[in-house]
């Protein structure tokens, strides 16, 4: 018990968010009376959460090199309201349109850089810049039909549809979907595996790792909640395509920021640029590439949030810059830049979603709710400033 003890406060940065995060689970069952919890609930929070998410994924990284990006919430809604029209208006087809958004919101990302990396102008001015031009943009676009209805089912899917069941039985396991299991199984064992390899790893190189009760304990806690939010997903309609592109884009940006060499430069520029300069790092190109990447993630965000409301409308994307700066923080990026985790920002927009949510089937008034959600995001950056602290 001492050595977990000592183990959490060693770490209270990694695995507070994670303690959140079922403290928040827990009360809203209770006081929903189990509604939170059910099936149908979780599916549309992960949904919910998709969208942001994949923006937080971004903004971690942004953070990290010490900038900020306001421009993203309407520019994702602009590059949804520009797949629609892509749609209906230019009937172009459905993964061409969805190509071209892609590449118009990493070119956006580039823009919004050149003034940051090519005249040292601060990220918060010129992404403030982006946040008005988007929104005007995304209101020019709408005005002459104001929402803008999609029926192409293929797109819709992507926001509301669910993976097939590729093992479907009427005798067996009734009413689950199995193929959900399946990839849940999978993705415990790969869970194991990657921890076992770091492991490996960290104690090649004398490091310190946990004892060997702790981890195991570790892995099976971990792996039961693995196990339970599959059981759960797979009484419902199973996986949706929203949960496999969320995961897609965590785990291909994880693998970016941990075992490249583009992620190490992210995080050496992060941490002191100028040194990461004197090193050999060319601190605008690492700018321009996380901020096209930022730009690539709000075109996708727009593309999951449009593609979920089937329509694009004129107040698409407001507020989705906060929600996604919100989320990264309490993920556990510093404000001071170099610190943050891909896997962290998950977990922080699903601390930020769950309490939404929950507060969503409570009935609380949405004054309250901006309220607390304000406390939490203050909450979130005084235990960064605090726990860096300790640190030093």
């Amino acid at each position: 018990m001492n050595e977990l003890l000592t183990v959490l406060k060693k770490n209270i940065r990694e695995y507070g968010m994670y303690i959140a995060l079922a403290a928040i689970m827990a009360v809203f069952t209770i006081l929903s009376h189990g509604v939170f919890i059910s099936s149908r609930n979780i599916a549309n929070l992960l949904n919910q959460t998709g969208y942001i998410a994949v923006l937080a994924v971004g903004m971690t990284l942004v953070i990290v090199i010490r900038h900020i990006d306001l421009s993203v919430g309407f520019l994702s809604g602009f590059l949804g309201a520009v797949a629609a029209i892509a749609l209906t208006q230019w009937h172009l087809p459905v993964l061409l349109s969805i190509l071209l958004v892609l590449v118009l919101g990493a070119c956006a990302g580039l823009l919004t850089a050149l003034p940051v990396a090519g005249l040292g102008i601060p990220s918060f001015v010129a992404s403030l810049a982006g946040w008005l031009i988007y929104r005007g943009a995304l209101m020019l676009v709408t005005a002459s039909t104001g929402t803008i209805i999609i029926p192409q089912d293929s797109f819709n899917a992507l926001g509301n549809g669910y993976i097939p069941d590729l093992f479907a039985s009427q005798t067996f396991l009734p009413g689950i979907h199995k193929t959900t299991l399946l990839l849940g199984a999978i993705a415990i064992v790969m869970f194991i595996l990657g921890q076992l390899g770091d492991r490996k790893r960290k104690m090649q190189y004398k490091f310190e790792v946990l004892s060997g009760g702790l981890f195991a304990a570790k892995l099976v806690f971990i792996s039961v909640i693995l196990g339970i939010i599959s059981w759960i997903l797979a009484g419902y309609n199973g996986m949706s395509w929203t949960v496999v592109i969320m995961l897609a884009v965590v785990l291909v940006y994880d693998f970016i920021s941990r075992r490249t060499v583009l992620g190490r430069h992210i995080y050496a520029v992060g941490g002191n640029p100028e040194a990461a300069e004197l090193s050999g790092i060319n601190v605008k190109n690492i700018t321009f590439a996380v901020f096209a990447s930022m730009g690539f993630l709000s075109a996708l965000s727009g593309i999951l949030f449009t593609a979920r409301l089937k329509s694009a409308t004129p107040q698409a994307g407001t507020l989705f810059e906060l929600d996604a700066i919100a989320a990264a923080y309490i993920g556990g990026v510093s404000a001071a830049g170099g610190i943050g985790s891909i896997s962290g920002s998950l977990i922080g927009a699903l601390v930020y979603m769950s309490l939404m949510n929950g507060m969503n089937l409570l009935g609380t008034d949405i004054s309250l709710q901006y309220i607390i959600r304000g406390f939490v995001l203050l909450l979130a950056v005084v235990f960064d400033v605090v726990t860096r602290k300790r640190r030093s």
